[in-house]
């Protein structure tokens, strides 16, 4: 027994030992990889700011140019050029003639402040401080999203946002450039909104996709590492045919809860009005002939990192729908499970996140269960009723937005049928006209929660009126355009609104706040004339483009944006 307990001590003592070794090596091997990766960010960096990285002390370089900046271009003897710090650098003495005529034109040597003869001084900074410097001066040249990467920040497979960047370039792409009507190759007439003299209003056009889709939900998106703060999170839709952009890019924006931080939901139940931004039912329209026409989907974020306070877009993921089979035949209105891709739709065979590869090896039910862990995005296809189907046939042949506020598109449209085309004293003339709503309209678009108030605003309005009101379109357009000069026209040009700025979640605080104060205060004076007229009210100056509409104008921009619609994909 004695012996068998001293066996047991031996062996517990030897546990103990093992395990103390095992804490050791993990310990060692945490700090070699963290040595590892600041080294490796540190390359990167050097690279991306075009600095040459100095490998070890007596590497001889030849200088090409000398900056009085302190930092030399320099060439290595592999033949990669770079910049160099001076301070770094001392001549090189070669032995022989050639030698030292070669040394004379520029060759230098790394700095061995150790070397014997040299007096070591303690330095205040380090290398790495020398390239934080560089780094404030060439701090636009840095792959942002490759140092996030690099750090374990996001998954290999995010990217910037490509729909973003799109945005970012022009109004192109923007839902207010495709409200505008288009002329006719002749420019003698409109190609796009015709008068129909029987109905007393314009003609309904038809296209080859003419649908409503619903976002549902999207699940296993990566969350982001700590090192950033996500502002929003969003998937933003259009009409692509495997290269091209063909319509305008749609935003709509996710919510999602603490506990399940890797599902994102559409449509959240609110009280009073849903804001369209959330709003995950969009109408989408088109007359493309492509036979590749599809819905291009981009889950992205919108981020800030912590650290420098940098902002930024970041696409998650994206997928793309077909609308049409091979022989042409549209896909079934039903529910589909797409399973996102990473990188950009540019390239091919990236996964959103590789630590959860989709082609990994093993048995049929684990592939189920890998797959089941894949990022993806649920939509559905809804069938037209009769009513839905007339009202997206009086929009633009190609547009896509929220079926939340259709009604005021279709408001729009009705009224510029009735300026261009039926109040016109003569179809030649192209003098600017006096209409706030064309000449403002477009701009409401680009601020949702202008449209929200907009869309409030006219909700309550016709809940008041009488049903044979109701059917009565010419009373229903005047009733419209009564509450769009009390809402719409004095927050458009209010000088209390902050300028609209993407996911700042203080400036979309503080712009609602005057809205809502706004909106009380014209239900309270039954409109906004007391509110306008009150001489404690600041105005801006006055400015035509306020009242005007140039059609024409138009015209001519989108020529200068390209001539078309079409757009290549960075």
């Amino acid at each position: 027994m004695m012996i068998l307990l001293k066996k047991m001590k031996k062996m517990m003592t030897m546990m103990k030992r093992v395990k103390k070794v095992m804490r050791r090596k993990k310990k060692w091997e945490r700090k070699r990889n963290r040595k590892m990766n600041t080294l490796l960010l540190e390359i990167l960096l050097l690279s991306r700011l075009g600095i040459l990285h100095l490998r070890q002390k007596g590497e001889i370089l030849h200088i090409i140019e000398r900056n009085p900046d302190g930092w030399w271009m320099g060439k290595n003897a592999g033949g990669n050029k770079g910049l160099v710090p001076r301070t770094y650098l001392e001549p090189c003495h070669k032995e022989g003639p050639e030698s030292s005529e070669e040394g004379s034109e520029g060759d230098v040597a790394l700095r061995d402040e150790t070397a014997e003869g040299t007096e070591v001084k303690q330095r205040t900074d380090s290398h790495w401080s020398t390239v934080r410097k560089a780094l404030s001066e060439h701090v636009q040249q840095i792959n942002t999203v490759d140092v996030l990467t690099t750090m374990g920040a996001i998954p290999a497979g995010f990217r910037p946002s490509t729909l973003f960047q799109l945005l970012e370039e022009g109004n192109q792409f923007q839902a207010s450039y495709f409200l505008q009507p288009e002329l006719t190759p002749s420019q003698l007439a409109f190609r796009d909104l015709m008068w129909d003299a029987k109905t007393g209003t314009i003609r309904s056009r038809p296209s080859r996709v003419s649908l409503i889709l619903t976002l549902w939900s999207c699940k296993m998106i990566p969350v982001p590492g700590g090192s950033i703060q996500v502002l929003s999170r969003h998937v933003r839709l259009c009409l692509f045919d495997g290269s091209k952009v063909l319509s305008n890019i749609h935003t709509v924006r996710a919510t999602w809860q603490p506990k399940k931080p890797k599902t994102w939901t559409f449509s959240p139940q609110v009280t009073g009005t849903l804001p369209c931004l959330l709003d995950g039912d969009c109408f989408i329209r088109s007359n493309s002939s492509s036979p590749d026409l599809g819905i291009l989907f981009e889950l992205g974020i919108s981020y800030i990192r912590n650290s420098t306070g940098e902002r930024g877009e970041l696409s998650c993921g994206w997928v793309f729908l077909k609308l049409f089979d091979a022989s042409g035949i549209p896909i079934p209105a039903k529910t589909y499970e797409l399973f996102l891709n990473g990188g950009t739709p540019a390239e091919k065979g990236v996964e959103v996140d590789p630590s959860v590869s989709r082609r990994a090896p093993g048995s049929v039910f684990y592939q189920m269960m890998t797959m089941r862990r894949q990022p993806q995005l649920l939509v559905k296809l809804r069938s037209l009723n009769r009513r839905s189907r007339d009202l997206l046939s009086l929009l633009p042949e190609t547009l896509i937005g929220s079926m939340c506020y259709i009604h005021l598109l279709v408001f729009y449209r009705q009224v510029l049928g009735d300026v261009l085309l039926k109040d016109r004293m003569s179809m030649q003339s192209a003098d600017l006209i006096s209409n706030p709503i064309l000449a403002t309209f477009p701009k409401l678009l680009e601020q949702p929660d202008v449209t929200d108030a907009l869309w409030s605003s006219w909700a309550e309005k016709e809940s008041t009126l009488k049903r044979s009101e109701k059917r009565d379109r010419e009373f229903l357009k005047a009733v419209f355009l009564l509450v769009y000069h009390d809402c719409a026209v004095p927050l458009l040009h209010s000088t209390l609104l902050p300028p609209f700025r993407w996911a700042e979640e203080e400036t979309e605080a503080a712009r609602w706040k005057v809205i809502t104060d706004f909106l009380k205060q014209n239900q309270e004076n039954q409109g906004s004339l007391q509110a306008l007229l009150s001489p404690e009210g600041v105005h801006e100056p006055f400015d035509i483009s306020e009242q005007t509409y140039d059609f024409l104008d138009e015209v001519r921009r989108k020529q200068l944006d390209g001539g078309g619609h079409d757009c290549q994909l960075p």
